[in-house]
């Protein structure tokens, strides 16, 4: 089962000719989510083949330009390739009224609802839901209202063994009740324990995004035990009282971060436009956090767990 983070954006508030603003595709198991969609993110949706019309919904971290300016064009462009079903965005308010007003002057025919669900910047609530993943929100601190956003993939079923099956010739019945996580007696009397008849497929996995923010140790401590991080790194080390002036972290601060996370790794982006070539923030987060990489715009990271 897919679960991968696709970047689409990687500049702070001033674009470059070679960065975007900030933009991601989470897919999970071949569900897509876009977390922030700062300007060009459905040119950058195009770029990279992800079909805009696969996306079950938005996560808004917070309501600066650079991330949220992007969404509008793209609500106008799913109406036009026929999207029929709702979408729904996360964000903080007064999201619904610059929804509202968008939608009086330039879309008030959309042939689908946009759902907007208000993102409370500092509660660490389970925003969605389905069969498969959570997405719980994490407060930041940045200078508007601003939370992160954790992937949670649900625990998958229990898988049944197929050399158990045959070694113990188990009924139709008694699959199902292993796959419930329940012993199996067998019609000589013997118990077998669930645990010998069955396994999990993979380890449910996870994925933490951290946009603009001072370092927070709390919002480090709700990402416990991530698979991958994505942590804001808009200045070097040397920049640190600009970045705190500015409600944004140091490369050192985002490995930080995820040194205290327990993260597996590490992606840091929303690079400020004076570093041309990220190289020193990356090379900086690394002496901390080895397992650092940047942000670069078209990289898919794949999350993988096997048991």
């Amino acid at each position: 089962m897919s679960f991968s983070v696709t970047i689409l954006g990687s500049a702070s508030a001033k674009p470059t000719p070679d960065r975007h603003h900030s933009a991601q595709a989470v897919n999970v198991h071949e569900q897509y989510y876009l977390v922030d969609a700062g300007e060009g993110a459905q040119q950058q949706l195009f770029r990279y083949g992800i079909n805009p019309l696969k996306l079950r919904a938005v996560f808004i971290s917070h309501l600066h330009g650079d991330h949220v300016f992007g969404l509008f064009p793209l609500l106008s462009t799913l109406g036009l390739y026929g999207r029929r079903t709702a979408l729904p965005v996360f964000a903080p308010a007064p999201f619904g009224e610059i929804l509202a007003c968008h939608l009086k002057y330039f879309d008030s025919e959309l042939p689908y609802p946009v759902v907007w669900t208000e993102v409370r910047t500092t509660e660490h609530a389970r925003l969605f839901e389905n069969r498969t993943l959570e997405v719980w929100s994490i407060p930041l601190r940045h200078r508007v209202p601003t939370a992160g956003f954790l992937f949670r993939e649900k625990q998958p079923p229990l898988n049944v063994d197929k050399a158990q099956i045959a070694r113990y010739g188990l009924t139709i019945a008694q699959i199902a009740a292993a796959k419930r996580g329940e012993e199996v007696t067998l019609d000589s009397g013997a118990t077998i324990p669930n645990a010998e008849l069955t396994y999990r497929p993979y380890a449910a996995r996870s994925y933490a995004y951290l946009s603009d923010t001072n370092f927070s140790a709390k919002a480090a401590a709700l990402c416990r035990g991530v698979d991958l991080m994505y942590h804001e790194a808009t200045y070097a080390a040397a920049e640190r009282k600009i970045a705190r002036e500015r409600g944004h972290s140091t490369s050192a601060e985002a490995a930080r971060a995820a040194q205290l996370a327990g993260a597996g790794r590490l992606v840091i982006g929303h690079y400020s436009s004076r570093y041309r070539d990220e190289g020193v923030l990356v090379d900086e987060a690394r002496t901390l956090f080895p397992a650092a990489f940047p942000a670069t715009e078209g990289t898919t990271f794949v999350i993988e767990k096997h048991r």
